[in-house]
């Protein structure tokens, strides 16, 4: 019991002869505590490191054990001190690795300004852009420069998924080759009845990400996937990313006939709001101003509602809309 004391039980038993028969020789301990008379001297060596062996003040010859109340409390509060000493190291060693660890993370996400953020390795960059997709709210667009060789998993379980049941506006491009594939023909047309848009051009520059058209989502290296991402939020960048998108997107082939989509799909936000303005007689150019967004923007949207419920008409957009409790 009084080990954490540095009192292990050999000791204890030199200590208890020397309180209980304090003339003992080290010869008649050693008989008493049943030891060699080499050990019993390394023991009373220990006892005096302990301070629980001390010269006698009257005989300074001579040597008696401290009283257990003064030399036993002597080395608790010894102990106490070492361990708070031990503490307060171990407290200033859990700041040291605090401090270790917002070094390692500003080197997997270095903030250079509030409008980039470079996210450093692939796994890092997949958890934020999973993180992005949870906040997006109206549009999701993406050039997939996936390959034929690549693999493609069903649509069930991916990231795309709940965005598409969420009524996100999603907009995909692949590469033609990839669609040689069935498993990816699969997922694109399982995006394509859930209500995303899917086409495939021949070349794609590289990955990009767009998130409600106000995040941008690049690679660090387009020729390295491993290197991770750069987050845009800059307006100027973002617009560049958007005007490359549409660039491709404007020349890229349509994959299946509109009438192949599920036309109860959810609206977006977006698609609602133009929906509720139109219903109440506002030209594209008031739709565009009210929400934001450029007149070609709004004009597309309209357009795309319209070939969603086969409506020749903003009249027919309108009774097609409203049989369908959307306005």
């Amino acid at each position: 019991m009084l080990d954490p004391l540095g009192v292990d039980e050999a000791t204890f038993a030199v200590y208890h002869a020397l309180l209980s028969q304090p003339e003992s020789t080290p010869e008649q301990i050693a008989a008493l505590v049943e030891r060699p008379v080499n050990d019993v001297h390394e023991l009373l060596n220990k006892l005096r490191k302990l301070e629980l062996l001390v010269p006698t003040w009257a005989n300074p010859e001579g040597e008696h054990a401290v009283h257990p109340r003064v030399g036993l409390a002597n080395l608790a509060e010894r102990r106490r001190a070492a361990l708070n000493a031990e503490l307060g190291l171990l407290r200033e060693a859990e700041a040291s690795a605090e401090v270790v660890a917002e070094q390692y993370n500003e080197l997997l996400t270095a903030r250079s300004s509030g409008d980039v953020e470079v996210i450093k390795g692939r796994a890092n960059a997949s958890r934020r852009i999973d993180e992005l997709a949870l906040k997006v709210r109206q549009s999701f667009w993406a050039l997939t420069p996936v390959h034929i060789d690549d693999a493609v998993r069903p649509l069930e379980g991916s990231p795309d998924e709940p965005l598409l049941e969420r009524g996100i506006k999603m907009r995909a491009i692949y590469l033609q080759n990839m669609l040689e594939s069935k498993g990816a023909s699969d997922y694109a047309e399982s995006i394509h009845r859930m209500g995303g848009e899917v086409r495939a051009t021949p070349t794609l520059p590289m990955r990009l990400l767009l998130f409600d058209n106000e995040i941008a989502v690049m690679p660090m290296d387009p020729n390295n996937h491993g290197a991770g991402a750069v987050i845009h939020r800059s307006p100027a960048v973002v617009n560049v990313a958007i005007a490359l998108f549409e660039a491709y997107w404007a020349r890229a082939s349509e994959l299946f006939a509109p009438d192949d989509r599920d036309n109860e799909s959810p609206l977006t936000p977006h698609e609602a709001e133009v929906l509720r303005l139109l219903a109440g007689g506002a030209k594209d150019e008031q739709v565009a101003r009210l929400l934001g967004i450029s007149l070609r923007t709004a004009r597309r949207i309209t357009a795309n509602l319209s070939e969603r419920l086969d409506a020749a008409s903003r009249f027919e957009l309108g009774v097609a809309a409203a049989k369908r409790g959307w306005v």
